[in-house]
């Protein structure tokens, strides 16, 4: 025997040692005992049995019960465990667990898709931190705003380019970018931050007359872009900020063409068509980790980054279409504040949630449909208070024959409480997302716009 064949069998022995010296200390560590060979085995049948074999009646008895006292974050977090114990637990959850439409709650990612609650505010707050460029938001827990560290739902990041500014909206609290498995969606600007696209990674009902994610990528090179890249982005709303020529004096004013929801979602039975089951998972599970350097590396044709008129028409951004039509997007507008002569700056009444005043501060209501259409004159707006003077979460208006008094219901209101920290209260038939995406609008500089 050579000295070689020596070395490969003392090699080779040593090596099995350690592997299965590997195998028995991962065995060892708590969750990890499924580990083998360096990959993950699926939970045994017998273990799903386990779980699956309780009665239907007494599951069902159990969720229930669950659901109605665990109705606050941070005990909520059990629901969401059971959810996911196996299968049958989670189809389980989904049919005792409502939309937040009904419940008026976020439990699962999903919620932060869906409409919020008719008869009431979800009350959020956004942190600003200015020095990485980063806004939170989180649902409420408590009446004090300032003491309350509130449940995370998304994050956002600006990034300032040379002709737009970009924010990437994430469930990730830390990985806030478009390679990041939690990323839902983005928001983009012109150079003015006048005009802004609220783009969705979850097609919309009416995707087809949307601008396809296929417009944004069909003019990659595939000798210079990674073939991981990021799924598809729907233009699901528009918000512009009118221009002030003259300079004048007063708050900004705002229009929002949401194009994922009919404007007959306002009704007293009017429904938002296609909301989301389930978050569409990321196209390539891996997402895009060597995209931050492709992009930057190479020159990519981005059809979403031009905002001139042009480019809004080809998005199919259009405000225009029938009055009659049932797929009339939706408008909002921002809610006219009153001038107060003794207080000397102009009021809105947030009703205890806004107690500094701010030209970023606003309150969104649907904008009323055409006099020829309806033939009354909008309904006067009650008395206006400071915009110190807060907002808390309205009961919905038990007229449901007055179409006016439902474009009249504030469906998204944002004001300032702090330096660095904005309450944020949305309803139907808005989402947490599409309410995070308009208030994002607010913090963007607008020069022309003051």
């Amino acid at each position: 025997m050579t000295l070689r064949s020596i070395l490969r069998d003392f090699r080779e022995s040593f090596g099995n040692l350690s592997r299965r010296n590997f195998e028995a200390k991962i065995s060892s560590i708590p969750g990890l005992s499924d580990y083998h060979g360096g990959k993950s085995v699926e939970p045994s049948d017998e273990l799903q049995d386990s779980w699956a074999s309780l009665p239907p009646e007494l599951l069902r008895d159990v969720m229930k019960r669950l659901e109605q006292d665990n109705s606050n974050w941070p005990s909520r977090k059990d629901v969401v465990a059971c959810a996911s114990v196996c299968t049958t637990w989670r189809e389980m959850c989904k049919d005792i667990v409502r939309n937040p439409e009904f419940c008026g709650k976020l439990t699962f990612p999903v919620s932060l898709k869906q409409p919020g609650p008719r008869d009431g505010l979800i009350q959020c707050f956004i942190k600003r931190d200015k020095s990485k460029l980063t806004y939170h938001l989180y649902l409420s827990l408590t009446s004090a705003v300032l003491d309350d560290n509130g449940k995370f739902l998304l994050s956002a990041k600006r990034s300032r380019r040379t002709t737009y500014t970009d924010y990437s909206i994430s469930m990730d609290s830390k990985n806030i970018s478009r390679s990041s498995s939690g990323y839902i969606g983005r928001l983009r600007s012109n150079f003015l931050g006048t005009k802004f696209i609220i783009y969705d990674t979850q097609p919309p009902y009416n995707a087809r007359t949307l601008c396809s994610h296929d417009r944004n990528s069909r003019r990659f090179s595939s000798r210079k872009v990674s073939p991981k890249v990021p799924t598809g982005s729907f233009p699901i709303a528009q918000v512009n900020y009118e221009l002030n020529v003259l300079g004048t004096r007063g708050p900004r004013r705002m229009q929002c063409t949401m194009h994922s929801i009919p404007t007959t979602a306002v009704d007293t039975d009017g429904v938002v068509p296609g909301q989301p089951k389930e978050l569409l998972p990321r196209l390539f599970e891996e997402s895009f980790r060597t995209s931050a350097s492709s992009f930057s590396k190479y020159s990519v044709a981005d059809h979403s980054t031009d905002f001139s008129s042009s480019r809004f028409s080809e998005f199919g951004l259009q405000d225009g279409g029938d009055a009659g039509d049932k797929d009339t997007p939706l408008v909002l507008r921002n809610k006219s504040p009153r001038w107060h002569e003794q207080l000397q700056c102009w009021c809105l009444n947030f009703r205890g949630r806004v107690t500094v005043a701010s030209v970023k501060n606003f309150q969104l209501i649907a904008a009323p449909p055409p006099p020829a259409a309806t033939g009354a004159v909008a309904a006067s707006e009650p008395p206006s208070q400071p915009l110190q003077q807060p907002v808390q979460p309205q009961p919905a208006t038990s007229s449901p024959s007055s179409s006016s008094s439902n474009h009249d219901t504030v469906l998204l209101q944002f004001g300032k409480v702090s330096k660095d920290t904005f309450t944020m209260d949305y309803r139907y038939p808005l989402s947490a997302f599409q309410a995070f995406a308009i208030c994002l609008t607010s913090f963007d500089t607008k020069l022309a716009c003051e």
